[in-house]
């Protein structure tokens, strides 16, 4: 009886329950942040004047920021303060960015002067680009805390070694994108339609009382999440392996993997959810579990020596690097959907009808319903005909998933050049090549395609990525393997950065003809950026092929609760994981 009681209490956390208020959360974070950044570029050009590919640069490389510093939130969740508190206290801190940014917008001394299309506009002063930013870096920053803990810790809430919830933590993901991609299509079309035509004060002011509530309704449910404690920084463990396979690094290696070194009670605290196994990858690592005479293994010094655990901790970050890298290209030309897509719909015909105007930056809602629509049919159509054939209870491996998304996506930019095309060949036939700021007469619709690919590519890639560093990261890592899917994507909008700049500065002609003009799209080669992105995305998927092929998963063995013989362990590489190297290797 003492038994169940306990048991019974150990469960009353965490589950289902929880969902609603971490979901609140995030529909009403996803909402200010989609709002905050979905028109940008539109407020960047309009309202503050910056030229086109100095709006566009600055945009991916605040956008890249607010993706790498996940790093430094996953470190202080993962090693001092856990997940709970890391998003409470980051979303604190986007919530202060997003004041300063409202503020900006209300207040006319803290923009340049309005000015027409026929005047040479003024740019913003230093003054006022020093508000800027520092409301967009305080906004990175508040997203370096939210994003990698927000998902884990939604995964947190269910245990992974309970037989009942084995397919909740990997469909919780697929429910977990259909939930923020409604809320990013309220953002990109009623927010958006505000900044537009009622004005930017109360766009950014809706989203900053939208990001308000969001920490209210995280912060209700504390009674009922299931908080796990922080388990010391895993990037300390990281280096001490490093460092002391460095040390050892003259010894000759240990005939037998059992012989080296391991200590269940210094790992129990990193290692709940099961203790990983030894590989025979990366050797030179295994030195640092070889044990010496000055070796104190009871109280051991974890530079001198580390456990089998601890060594494959680092060995599985080390595997997950190829595949990782291979997410960057992916991001490079889903950036461009914010910047000159948008400068593209806003040349084009966007009327409904002749009173209703499409605003240019709620054309990514096609994007999301494809996307959205897709991981419908995905989670409940394509996953039980896929799993007659493959007998896998997700149906493909996120391996399998990745690929597929990789693959539309070279179709998503080869498609955009066309249509690049077409939109100029529409402006040369009226005329309108010299008139920038006039409407073509070509449907806005020409895009949808494009947009629709890379919803569709989005709905593969990206969650199979997701769930990809989730599953294959070390336990005690989970806020970090988060933060690293979060890195790909700051990676990729540094490349575009990088990529947009060289490109203007290489395309550049003696005539001031340019593949991407500042000022006019009409006389530029926009199509030929999108193909260079095509081509280097071809170069990537096969990379990725190759990656894929060669990957190695996890083992892990887990210790038998109930029912098990004394003494008696499971191996597991979990039977999906089997399932995966049968079908990937």
């Amino acid at each position: 009886m003492e038994e169940q009681g306990s048991s019974h209490a150990a469960r009353k956390k965490g589950g289902l329950v929880t969902m609603p208020f971490i979901f609140a959360n995030e529909v009403c974070e996803k909402l200010a942040v989609v709002g905050f950044h979905a028109n940008m570029i539109s407020y960047l050009t309009t309202q503050l004047h910056m030229p086109l590919t100095k709006a566009a640069n600055t945009l991916t490389s605040i956008a890249g920021t607010a993706s790498l510093t996940p790093l430094f939130g996953a470190f202080i969740s993962d090693a001092y303060i856990g997940r709970f508190w890391t998003i409470t206290i980051s979303s604190i801190i986007y919530q202060i960015g997003m004041i300063c940014l409202t503020v900006s917008a209300v207040l006319p001394q803290l923009r340049p002067p309005p000015c027409t299309h026929d005047q040479v506009c003024e740019e913003a002063d230093g003054g006022q680009l020093a508000i800027l930013y520092v409301s967009l870096l305080l906004g990175a920053l508040g997203s370096g805390g939210i994003r990698p803990c927000v998902v884990a810790f939604g995964a947190d809430q269910f245990d992974e070694n309970d037989e009942k919830q084995t397919t909740k933590t990997w469909n919780y993901f697929n429910w977990y994108y259909f939930v923020m991609g409604v809320s990013t299509l309220v953002a990109v079309t009623v927010l958006v339609y505000v900044q537009d035509n009622i004005g930017w004060g109360w766009g950014l002011g809706i989203t900053t009382i939208v990001m308000f509530l969001s920490v209210i309704a995280f912060v209700i449910g504390y009674p009922l999440y299931r908080k796990l404690d922080p388990a010391g920084s895993p990037f300390t463990r990281l280096i001490q392996v490093s460092v002391a396979a460095y040390k050892k690094r003259k010894l000759s290696m240990v005939s037998d993997p059992r012989m080296l070194y391991q200590n269940d009670e210094l790992d129990g605290p990193i290692s709940i959810g099961g203790k990983l196994l030894h590989t025979k990858h990366l050797k030179f690592l295994d030195k640092a579990a070889i044990a010496m005479e000055k070796d104190n293994l009871k109280s051991p010094n974890l530079w001198r020596i580390n456990t089998v655990h601890r060594i494959e901790e680092l060995k599985s970050v080390i595997r997950m690097g190829p595949i990782w890298g291979t997410g960057i290209l992916l991001t490079t030309a889903y950036a461009q959907q914010g910047t000159f897509v948008i400068q593209q719909a806003k040349t084009m015909d966007r009327h409904l009808t002749k009173s209703f105007e499409i605003p240019a930056a709620s054309m990514s809602v096609f994007n999301i319903v494809t996307m959205l629509s897709t991981l419908a049919l995905y989670d409940r159509l394509f996953i039980p005909v896929a799993r007659k054939f493959t007998g896998l209870e997700r149906g493909i491996t996120y391996l399998q998933r990745m690929g597929i998304g990789f693959f539309i996506s070279i179709f998503a930019t080869l498609v955009g050049g066309f249509v690049e095309i077409k939109r100029k060949e529409a402006a040369f036939a009226h005329g309108l090549v010299d008139h920038p700021n006039d409407m073509i007469p070509i449907s806005v619709f020409w895009l949808v395609p494009q947009y629709a690919l890379h919803g569709i590519a989005e709905a593969f890639m990206s969650i199979g990525h997701l769930e990809f560093f989730y599953d294959q990261s070390p336990e005690s890592m989970r806020s970090t393997a988060a933060a690293l899917f979060s890195t790909s994507i700051s990676v990729g909008n540094y490349v575009s950065t990088i990529l947009v700049s060289l490109v203007h500065k290489f395309s550049a002609g003696p005539n001031g003809s340019n593949w991407l003009p500042d000022n006019n799209l009409n006389k530029g080669k926009l199509e030929n950026f999108y193909w260079l992105i095509t081509a280097l995305q071809v170069v990537n998927f096969i990379y990725y092929i190759f990656c894929a092929k060669m990957y190695t998963f996890k083992p892990i063995q887990i210790v038998k609760k109930e029912g098990a013989e004394s003494g008696e362990n499971e191996v597991e590489l979990a039977k999906a994981q089997l399932a995966q190297l049968a079908s990937v290797n």
